[in-house]
């Protein structure tokens, strides 16, 4: 398949928007499950578009950049994988293994233009002292231009001069290489997986990992058959932000200060922090509606 001019600067233009879009979380137009099908749709190739960016959202389901630490690029990962997915007509798990170098790459390349956009911060200080709003403004918007222009350059220029050659790459691989790519790509969904149980695994959660596991594994139940069971086994009453989850966050300060709850209380009227001694109190309402057991 070729890609005209038009639809590499329609993708181009997707990356620059959704380049933005991964810095302010309104819209999640930068997750994979959302740029799968939009590039789909620009290519001509939906279902590949849906079934690419579904592959690739679990490989990214556990990682997210966290200030200046950057994990592999989402965004150009996406839109090339599924591109060259469409364009070759590979499986979507050979399309994973292309995409992970892009996606390193990119990486490196957004750490180093925050490098040189740091400099601007001291120019920022000066304006801020001088009550300078709309120089702040404008360097604000300089600052987004030039990060989307790096997305929109990062996704045109592979895909439209890098197309017409894919599949002639393709076709020269020796087909060991590219059952080896499949395979490298049906890892790497675990590895997301393995990273989000990192960050989230608890001692309470167990039983429903080993459960859902089974389901899957011996009972061959669908994802979604399995996903209603667990929304039907949860408790009613627990809170997201201000029950369980939030428990467990003081729970882990209090650890690591030392502290029981009754101290904490203490120091913190002590300290005239009147509203933290309410959160402690209706932790403790939470905890006694939904105990949670102590972390691994």
């Amino acid at each position: 398949m070729e890609i005209s001019l038009l639809q590499a600067f329609a993708l181009g233009i997707i990356a620059f928007i959704a380049g933005l879009d991964m810095f302010n979380g309104l819209t999640h137009m930068h997750r994979p499950v959302v740029l799968g099908p939009l590039v789909g749709l620009v290519l001509g190739d939906l279902h590949t578009g849906i079934l690419t960016g579904g592959t690739l959202e679990l490989v990214w389901m556990g990682l997210a950049p966290l200030a200046g630490a950057q994990p592999p690029n989402v965004i150009i990962g996406t839109i090339v994988g599924t591109a060259f997915a469409i364009t070759t007509g590979v499986k979507p798990d050979v399309a994973v293994g292309v995409a992970v170098p892009f996606a390193v790459a990119v990486q490196m390349g957004i750490t180093f233009l925050f490098s040189v956009m740091s400099g601007v911060m001291s120019r920022c200080d000066r304006m801020a002292e001088n009550a300078d709003t709309r120089g702040i403004e404008r360097v604000n918007y300089l600052a987004l231009l030039a990060l989307g222009t790096f997305y929109f350059l990062c996704a045109f220029l592979p895909i439209y001069f890098g197309a017409e050659h894919a599949k002639t790459i393709i076709d020269v691989l020796p087909q060991r290489l590219i059952d080896g790519l499949g395979v490298a790509g049906g890892i790497m969904p675990a590895i997301g997986f393995a990273v989000l149980l990192k960050i989230m695994m608890k001692n309470v959660y167990i039983p429903y990992f080993i459960l859902g596991f089974v389901a899957a594994a011996w009972l061959k139940l669908p994802v979604l058959a399995i996903a209603a069971a667990a929304l039907a086994m949860q408790k009613p009453g627990c809170e997201v932000i201000t029950g369980t989850n939030l428990q467990l966050l003081l729970e882990m300060v209090l650890e690591r200060e030392g502290l029981s709850g009754e101290e904490f209380r203490v120091q913190a009227l002590e300290c005239g922090h009147r509203g933290l001694t309410s959160l402690v109190d209706e932790l403790g309402r939470c905890h006694e509606e939904c105990p949670v057991e102590e972390g691994i």
